[in-house]
């Protein structure tokens, strides 16, 4: 059961993802960090306008507010996200000891573009880390999450994004640096 301010909390991180949509080079994946029901961290995706693959909008607000706080430690807090999160992203709340994770858009809302070559999802890292203790909500205004994203029946985007392409070795004498 879907508790009333976990509704608020979530049109919260809807309000992140609208800015990222409108921010360049920043995307419509929006988050909030919830301290004793006080929005206390805030972001969408930037990984883009950052150069940074894992400046996800869950990453970003934790480490904002890490960082204001002075702790490595979110222990109490609840992470509220328009999309479920991805893999790196549920291992940063079990490292940081997020209490909760409330999503909207689940896999099942979405096309597989978010989550194909990522195949454990957010309940599967929560149990093989052995962490019964942390909380997970999926579907919450999930209807209104999933607005931002491709849907299963919809044509994937030819965009060349690396963040959806399958995982393959660097082509040789192909280096950056």
């Amino acid at each position: 059961m879907t508790r009333l301010e976990d509704v608020e909390f979530m049109r919260a991180a809807i309000e992140q993802a609208r800015l990222g949509m409108m921010t360049p080079g920043a995307a419509h994946v929006g988050c909030v960090i919830v301290k004793d029901g006080i929005i206390v961290g805030r972001g969408f995706n930037e990984v883009e306008g950052q150069h940074d693959p894992t400046a996800h909008s869950e990453i970003v607000a934790m480490r904002r507010l890490c960082a204001e706080w002075q702790v490595t430690s979110l222990e109490g807090c609840s992470l509220y996200c328009t999309l479920q999160p991805c893999g790196m992203c549920t291992m940063a709340c079990i490292w940081a000891g997020i209490s909760r994770i409330v999503y909207g858009a689940t896999r099942q809302d979405v096309h597989s573009i978010y989550f194909a070559s990522r195949h454990v999802d957010t309940h599967d890292h929560i149990r093989n880390a052995f962490r019964d203790d942390i909380e997970v909500i999926g579907g919450v205004l999930s209807e209104e999450c999933s607005a931002f994203y491709v849907k299963k029946d919809e044509p994937a985007p030819t965009k060349d994004d690396p963040a959806h392409a399958p995982t393959v070795p660097a082509a040789e004498g192909h280096e950056r640096g």
